[in-house]
């Protein structure tokens, strides 16, 4: 591709994948690809859904629509603002344009032999007066990483996620099939072996390859239906947009083959949940803040791993946000319950992978599920860890023991606290903390704090009518407001 062009060649080496710098760039991207008919403007809400059927015509984009932004109604929007200032702005991030590799073919006469595609940009959202938007969770996650450039000279926050999710059948309406209270699975496979439908995982990450983005492996997971997509490591903004964009293409490749994509916590009791380890790493330019000369936890990367452990109890309500979240929290099925640290100690909450290259050194945080919304998740964590550093707290010692076959007694001797068991306990201390209102400010915190207690209640009311309902059948512990509330969104 010669540098003036942007003409879209399909190709899986995302190096081959030109990026736009300017916004002329984006306006020749449009011109030299006559099939682009709309921009679709991608942003997400404070739960971490995205907001995605909002586009524009592609003759509406020019350079002043490009730098002033489309305006939207943001009462409309899960923790934005309230009825009487609801007037916001998406500005496009020019560098985050993408021509989606998929097509659309029309089905009206007259139309049928004009297939057309989108042009997909990420956003950040302003009020009428220019000023960013408090309720924008990107900006929260950009001011944290503002904060420890400034605190610690951190300019890098490098973020490498395991996303976890089911493939479960779906009933031709976007919505997954639940029989007897289970949702359908659609293979009996294991780990790495066994399993249908990798191809669904193959082709959501061509595509993604196909807008610039990089992979590291895929695999069946533990549990039937289940599988994991592990992304090659990007700074936490970029990640937290690629976790939302992948999301959205996973379950449009999922709905062509009839399937359902989830990334509930735990949809089905009795087999292993679904979590997003979060690997991180704080660099200044090129040096690993967290390795030391001789390629071992720095100090600095001690105290970031003992600020995470001290304030995980206060944070996690932002890492686990569901009610569904914490019957995935259980000893037994592979999930960290206990907030102890090691080496390859995979019973641990948080493990340092056994990797002795200096700009591979980082801690895996084990305990994050998939329903979080990645930029206030990514901030939290970066705030807990900068506290630690600040705070120079002193780290405990690793724990090499299987922590599920510990006795109690043993565990309190040696200290090792346990996360929240439920919701309802990791609200109650994220309100006795601080971090979660510093972090993402108090118009967020408040809307947070709102959604869940309603959610909390909504799933009370439910469980005594779901035990009456079914109980000749037997409860499966799984409630009828998670199978049809939860399921269909998360």
């Amino acid at each position: 591709m010669k540098n003036n062009e942007f003409k879209y060649e399909l190709s899986y080496n995302p190096k081959e994948v030109k990026k736009c710098e300017t916004s002329s760039d984006v306006l020749k991207m449009l011109k030299q690809n006559k099939d682009i008919t709309n921009v679709r403007i991608f942003f997400s809400d404070i739960i971490g859904n995205m907001q995605c059927d909002f586009s524009v015509p592609n003759d509406c984009v020019t350079k002043e629509t490009l730098k002033e932004g489309f305006s939207y109604d943001g009462s409309s929007v899960e923790g934005q603002a309230r009825i009487q200032e609801s007037d916001k702005i998406a500005v496009p991030i020019i560098e985050s344009a993408m021509i989606t590799p998929w097509q659309y073919s029309p089905k009206t006469l007259g139309l049928r032999d004009k297939p057309w595609r989108e042009l997909i940009m990420f956003s950040k959202l302003h009020n009428p007066d220019g000023s960013r938007y408090e309720g924008d969770v990107r900006y929260v996650l950009e001011k944290t990483l503002e904060k420890a450039n400034n605190e610690i000279g951190a300019n890098h926050m490098y973020i490498g996620p395991e996303l976890e999710y089911f493939l479960f059948d779906a009933n031709g309406k976007g919505r997954p099939v639940v029989k007897n209270g289970i949702p359908e699975t659609v293979d009996h496979g294991g780990y790495f072996k066994g399993g249908l439908h990798g191809q669904v995982r193959k082709e959501s990450q061509l595509i993604l390859r196909a807008m610039g983005y990089n992979f590291e492996y895929d695999h069946h997971e533990v549990a039937p239906s289940q599988h994991e997509t592990n992304f090659k490591y990007l700074d936490a903004v970029d990640m937290a947009d690629f976790i939302m964009l992948y999301k959205y293409v996973l379950r449009r490749t999922a709905n062509e083959y009839d399937l359902f994509a989830s990334f509930m916590p735990k949809p089905i009791i009795g087999e292993n949940g679904s979590g997003m380890h979060t690997h991180q790493s704080l660099f200044e330019g090129n040096k690993n803040i967290f390795s030391d000369n001789k390629n071992c936890l720095s100090t600095k990367g001690k105290q970031y791993m003992a600020g995470l452990m001290e304030h995980l109890p206060e944070i996690t309500s932002i890492l686990n946000p569901s009610v569904n979240s914490f019957k995935r929290i259980v000893p037994g099925y592979e999930a960290p319950v206990y907030i102890c640290w090691g080496s390859q100690n995979r019973s641990n909450v948080i493990r340092i992978p056994a990797y002795k290259k200096e700009k591979a050194l980082r801690l895996e945080l084990r305990s994050p599920d998939p329903a979080c919304n990645p930029y206030l998740a990514f901030a939290v964590m970066l705030s807990a860890g900068l506290k630690g550093i600040s705070g120079k707290y002193g780290l405990p010692e690793p724990v090499h023991e299987n922590v599920y076959e510990m006795p109690e007694n043993e565990r309190e001797k040696r200290g090792i606290k346990s996360l929240p068991g439920s919701l309802e306990e990791a609200l109650s201390l994220t309100e006795k903390g601080n971090i979660v209102k510093e972090t993402i400010g108090e118009h967020l915190y408040n809307c947070f704090i709102d959604n869940k207690r309603k959610e909390i209640q909504e799933l009370k009311q439910d469980e005594f009518i779901y035990k009456e309902k079914y109980r000749e059948k037997g409860h499966k512990g799984i409630t009828n407001y998670e199978l049809e509330k939860l399921l269909p969104v998360l």
